[in-house]
């Protein structure tokens, strides 16, 4: 599984714990564990809540996207397969 936030980064360099993260998200300490280690992923709008309370962009909390090597179709490209069909 790819590596798709960065909480682990985040919360090491603000020594923040997943049991003060837990209790604000209402979520259990197994869950934000499990976020932290890109085992399975937040949701959107628990992503913005912990932002909102470390008082930081959303967007910090996530890896930066680089499809500059992706071999998966473009969107026209797969368009066009679809109409070949």
């Amino acid at each position: 599984m790819s590596i798709i936030n960065r909480l682990d980064q985040v919360f090491k360099e603000n020594k923040i714990t997943n049991r003060v993260i837990a209790k604000y998200i209402k979520r259990s300490e197994g869950t934000v564990s499990k976020w932290r280690n890109n085992k399975r992923q937040p949701s959107m709008n628990e992503l913005n809540k912990i932002a909102e309370l470390l008082r930081i962009d959303v967007r910090n909390l996530l890896n930066k996207s680089d499809w500059s090597e992706s071999k998966a179709p473009t969107y026209l490209e797969f368009k066009k397969s679809l109409k070949k069909s």
